[in-house]
């Protein structure tokens, strides 16, 4: 019988999740273009269109603290104001609808992440008061 023991592990090692991050970075910034004429077309695919955007912060988001924090630096407000002025830049090539969405979406993205960064930091400090 055959078991996967990395299947196990609860999260993605830092090396590991920055190489995805920017894969999805890349195909999904270049899907938003490829199809663009398409997102600017009607209301709801602009909306669309500032969702994919706001996916560009994620993935970005992602990329940047990984890399923060295999080099040893603390991940702050820049990365998330880097982040974000790109995924607003790829949202104006779509359509000027889709930076008022991308930036609503991404303000909720970003409040999600942070909450469960907080749950994640809780549970790590219960563990270390418990050994």
């Amino acid at each position: 019988m055959f078991v996967c023991f990395n299947a196990l592990k609860p999260m993605a090692e830092p090396g590991n999740s920055m190489l995805y991050s920017l894969l999805l970075f890349v195909v999904t910034l270049s899907l938003q273009e490829m199809y663009r004429g398409k997102l600017a077309s009607s209301e709801l695919f602009t909306i669309l269109g500032g969702f994919t955007s706001s996916l560009v912060f994620l993935f970005l988001l992602t990329f940047i603290g990984n890399y923060q924090e295999t080099a040893g630096a603390k991940t702050g407000w820049g990365a998330v104001i880097v982040a974000e002025v790109v995924a607003l830049v790829a949202a104006a090539t779509v359509h000027r609808v889709c930076i008022t969405t991308c930036f609503l979406f991404s303000a909720a993205i970003l409040y999600e992440v942070n909450q469960i960064a907080g749950v994640i930091v809780s549970k790590s400090e219960s563990k270390g008061r418990r050994h």
